[in-house]
């Protein structure tokens, strides 16, 4: 007997699994992404909004409050469950990685080439095609960005100027905005300090509550956020430092966390003197390497604190692990945790050591240290949130600035570059036959969609500046850009608007690739959720 046939879908996949196939995938994929770039576009250019984020998700308990325009902060708080979402939220926190700017723009980018590529799809050009004329409109942006990019590096004056002028249009973005030239100083002093390096661990920030955010300034020495023992030295000068990580807590009494009955106060008097004797054993050992100052990663209770104020030596407890790992670096010491062979111990060495005050805390300064290039600085401001703030966009501009010092290309900003890349993208659509042609239209509208949000967020007329820009660029004024001050169309050379060649180049190579996988999918597969297994208390 033949077996009727069934036109009913066959499900191959577990209860709770599930599929999105072709065009409800690629909807799927493209809404999630362009959602995300319109959370963060209000936040673009130096007339960005600020978001506010509360609740847990992103640290510091379920009360804590975020106030920020900084892209990769405020993504990596927002939980989504959209997987096109979860793919701009880690190439956000790719650029903050690599470059440490232009979080925002990167994301915006990859939104609107997705928002143009629906467009595409919708008029039934299939997402290869689009994939083969973004790609090409990717190689010539990137060719005409390189030749729009000046290098200065060989000439010190004119360099320091272009880095300042950087951290100038990094900061302009942030809420430093209004102290920008100070900070700007401030950034660019800091990084030249690193000679040529790109590791800021050697620059130190300390936040302290109080004054305003023009009271910050740039210590040349190493700030430690710890208080010194008590009756000990609070000046030392020509430093050795042995820096440590071992438990100095043995006069409390705990004989290896056993168990110790006795049968009268006696014997507990004899075991803290076994105690006392062994910490003293280990306290001879660490002042016999010579030292004058120590360091300890983890607390150091009350009696061998007395025995080193005895010794005259500074000891410095609970130096957090961060804190001492960047301390030993800076001054040229190795972390210790065994004292039997002070030959084989590498110790630190400063100038001075002092104790100071800032606002009400006390802090511990180290000057001269072995590490030439290491700094601190301090920023004072009114509220916590305006300090993370301020610590956030200062990072940005140190991270952009170090980069700059390798990478010494810049480029013009403003819309400027944008601009640039469009035009040549267009031009090289009007020599290109078929369809690709189209697909690299849409992706030159969308570099031209950057200085578009940017003059929208300053309330400026985007569409018209825009066109006037695109205009003035053909005609060969190839640095006119947005000047946000007045809402006009200035040369942004001449403004001093400058930015990183590296930040640029990494926006477009980054929001082209993600946009590229993302338009390739065509199938979203949901798993089914582990199933929660019974705790065995439960039975």
């Amino acid at each position: 007997m033949a077996v009727p046939f069934s036109l009913d879908p066959v499900s191959i996949f577990k209860e709770g699994a599930g599929e999105e196939k072709d065009e409800t995938a690629r909807i799927s994929s493209f809404v999630g992404a362009i959602a995300i770039g319109d959370l963060v576009k209000s936040t673009l250019g130096p007339k960005g909004m600020d978001k506010i984020l509360t609740g847990g998700r992103h640290g510091g308990g379920g009360d804590s409050v975020i106030v920020t325009n900084d892209g990769a902060t405020i993504l990596k708080a927002v939980g989504v469950d959209n997987p096109a979402a979860k793919l701009l939220i880690d190439i956000s926190k790719v650029q903050d990685d690599e470059v440490g700017d232009g979080t925002t723009s990167v994301v915006v980018l990859a939104a609107e080439l997705l928002r143009e590529a629906e467009k595409l799809v919708a008029q039934k050009i299939h997402p290869q095609v689009i994939i083969a004329g973004w790609r090409k409109a990717t190689n010539e942006a990137r060719r005409r960005l390189e030749e729009q990019a000046v290098d200065n590096g060989e000439s010190p004056d004119v360099f320091y100027k272009d880095l300042i002028n950087i951290a100038h249009t990094t900061l302009s973005s942030k809420i430093l905005q209004q102290q920008r030239d100070f900070f700007a100083k401030m950034a660019v002093d800091a990084v030249m300090r690193l000679k040529g390096s790109t590791s800021l661990d050697r620059i130190k920030i300390v936040k302290k509550l109080g004054g305003g955010l023009h009271d910050s300034y740039l210590d040349e020495g190493f700030l430690l956020e710890k208080k010194i023992g008590l009756n000990q030295p609070k000046r030392v000068e020509k430093a050795r430092i042995l820096i440590a990580n071992t438990p100095m807590d043995t006069d409390k009494i705990k004989v290896f966390g056993s168990r110790v009955r006795v049968d009268s106060t006696a014997k507990i008097a004899e075991i803290e003197k076994a105690e006392k004797e062994k910490m003293q054993k280990k306290v001879a050992k660490i002042l016999s390497h010579d030292i004058n100052v120590f360091i300890n990663r983890q607390l150091i209770y009350n009696y061998p604190d007395q025995l080193f104020s005895d010794a005259g030596v500074m000891a410095i407890e609970h130096a957090d692990f961060e804190g001492i790992e960047q301390l030993a670096k800076v001054l040229g010491g190795e972390i210790t945790s065994t004292f039997d062979h002070p030959d084989l111990v590498k110790l630190g060495h400063c100038d001075l050591i002092e104790e100071i005050m800032i606002g009400e805390d006390r802090l511990i300064r180290f000057s001269g240290v072995a590490l030439g290039e290491a700094c601190t600085v301090v920023l004072r401001g009114a509220t916590q949130q305006i300090l993370d703030e301020a610590e956030r966009s200062l990072h940005d501009a140190l991270c952009v600035l170090s980069q700059t010092t390798r990478e010494t290309r810049v480029i013009c900003g403003g819309g400027c570059a944008e601009i640039a890349m469009a035009n040549a993208v267009f031009a090289l659509a009007l020599k290109t036959p078929g369809k690709e042609a189209i697909a690299m239209e849409a992706f030159g509208r969308a570099l031209c969609q950057l200085p578009t949000i940017i003059a929208d967020n300053g309330g400026y007329d985007s569409a018209d500046l825009v066109a006037q820009i695109r205009a003035a660029h053909n005609e060969g004024k190839s640095t006119c850009g947005l000047n946000m001050t007045d809402g006009s169309v200035g040369d942004v050379k001449a403004l001093g608007v400058t930015e990183s060649f590296l930040v640029k180049r990494q926006v477009l190579l980054s929001a082209s690739e993600a946009a590229e996988m993302l338009l390739r999918v065509d199938d979203i597969v949901r798993n089914a959720p582990r199933p929660r297994r019974p705790h065995p208390r439960h039975h």
